[in-house]
C-alpha cells in the first residue's frame, strides 16, 4: 500500500509535534499551551445539522477583536489550516516555491512539501532578523514568504521596518504571511495596521495560545477581501464545527476577553520569573521572549533535557544549538522546573 502513495508523501518526514514526541510526566511545558482550563457552555441542539462554512457571528467577533472588517477574516481549523489554504490557493505544484527563515516554525516547509511546492530557505541573521538582501536574491518563483513574529522558537520580534521593506520588495510578486500566533502577548507589535497599505500582506492568528484553546483548533486568516475570497474557493465545506464556533464566540466576548487579558498578564509575570531565575545560573543564557515561552541556552542542553524528561518535566528540544524551549506554565510549574534545573546545573558544575 505504501507504494501507492505519492512519492512526495513516501519521502516526507512529518512534523514532530509535542504530542507525537510523547513523554510521561506531571509538568508539560513543551507545546506552548496555556496552563488555564477555562469553562464554556456547550449546546447540543444543533449537532444534527452541518455548520456554516464561515459563521458570521464568529467572524464579526474576531474582526472586532483584531480591528479589521468582517470581510477581511477567514476562520479555519487552527492557523495550520490557514498555511495550507494559502499554499493551495497561490502555489502551483512543481513550479512555485515558498520562502521561510529558520530557525522558525517547521510546518511552513512540511505543508509546502505535502503539496509538491518547493521550499526556499533563507536563515535569519545572527540577531534572528530577516536577511533582506538574501531574501530578495531568492524571490524567483516564490509566491509566499512566511515570517513568524514573535518567532517560534527564538521568541524575538522581527524588526518592523524590515517587515515593511519586505512587503514593498514583494509587491505584485508574492504574499508576505505574518504568523502572529503569539501576538496576543505583545499586541502592540502586530502588523494588522499594515493591511490597509499592503494588499500582499496576510496575517495568521489562533486561539490556541493566549486564549487557552489549543484543543479547540480555531484559527484565523486576516487579509484583503480579495485574498479571503480566493481562500474560500479551496477551504473545506464545513471547516468550523458548531461547538468550536460557539466556544470561540464566548472566548471573544467582553467577559472572555477580560479573562484572557488577566491570564496573559499572569503568564507574562511567570515568564519574567523564569527569565530572572534562569539568568542567575552559571553558564545559562536566556533570550528575550515575547510569547508564552523562553529559549534558553545551557552548557549541556541534551544532558539537562534528558534529566528533566526522565523526571517528568517535559520541555522541547530546539534546533538552536545547545538550547531548550520552555513554555511558561503556572507559577507552581515554573518554580518546580527552575528548582530542578538549578539543582542539575549545580551538580554538573561541582
Amino acid at each position: 500500500m505504501t507504494k501507492l502513495a505519492r512519492k512526495t508523501v513516501q519521502a516526507l518526514t512529518p512534523y514532530q509535534s509535542a504530542r507525537r514526541l510523547g513523554g510521561s510526566g506531571d509538568i508539560w511545558l513543551n507545546a506552548n499551551e496555556s496552563p488555564f482550563a477555562n469553562e464554556y457552555n456547550i449546546s447540543c441542539n444543533r449537532l444534527n445539522r452541518y455548520s456554516t462554512c464561515q459563521p458570521e457571528a464568529l467572524l464579526q467577533a474576531y474582526a472586532d477583536y483584531a480591528g479589521v472588517k468582517q470581510e477581511q477574516v477567514l476562520t479555519s481549523r487552527g492557523a495550520d489550516e490557514g498555511i495550507e489554504l494559502l499554499i493551495r490557493a497561490f502555489c502551483q505544484p512543481n513550479k512555485d516555491s515558498i520562502l521561510y527563515c529558520p530557525p522558525t516554525y517547521g510546518m511552513y516547509g512540511i505543508s509546502a512539501e505535502t503539496f509538491d511546492v518547493a521550499n526556499k530557505v533563507v536563515p535569519l541573521t545572527d540577531k534572528w532578523q530577516l536577511d533582506l538582501p538574501a531574501i530578495e536574491a531568492n524571490l524567483d518563483n516564490v509566491k509566499l514568504v512566511f515570517v513568524c513574529s514573535p518567532n517560534n522558537p527564538t521568541g524575538n520580534l522581527i524588526d518592523r521596518q524590515d517587515i515593511e521593506r519586505l512587503l514593498a520588495m514583494t509587491q505584485n510578486k508574492a504574499l508576505v504571511v505574518m504568523d502572529e500566533a503569539y501576538i496576543d502577548f505583545c499586541p502592540e507589535a502586530s502588523t494588522v495596521d499594515l493591511l490597509a497599505d499592503y494588499p500582499n500582506l496576510v496575517i495568521l492568528r489562533t486561539l490556541s495560545k493566549a486564549f487557552a484553546l489549543a484543543g479547540l483548533r480555531c484559527g484565523f486568516t486576516l487579509a484583503s477581501p480579495e485574498i479571503i475570497e480566493l481562500l474560500l474557493k479551496v477551504i473545506a465545506p464545513y471547516p468550523v464545527p458548531i461547538p468550536v464556533a460557539d466556544i470561540a464566540i464566548q472566548a471573544l466576548s467582553p467577559a472572555g476577553l477580560a479573562k484572557t487579558k488577566f491570564q496573559v498578564l499572569d503568564l507574562s509575570a511567570n515568564r519574567a520569573y523564569l527569565q530572572a531565575g534562569l539568568s542567575m545560573l552559571e553558564g545559562v543564557t536566556v533570550f528575550d521572549g515575547y510569547g508564552n515561552y523562553l529559549l534558553v541556552q545551557f552548557p549541556d542542553a541534551e544532558q539537562l533535557f534528558e534529566a528533566l524528561w526522565d523526571n517528568g518535566i517535559i520541555l522541547r528540544r530546539s534546533p538552536v544549538k545547545n538550547c531548550i524551549r520552555i513554555s511558561v506554565g503556572n507559577r507552581d510549574e515554573c518554580e518546580k522546573t527552575l528548582a530542578f534545573i538549578r539543582e542539575q546545573i549545580l551538580q554538573i558544575n561541582n
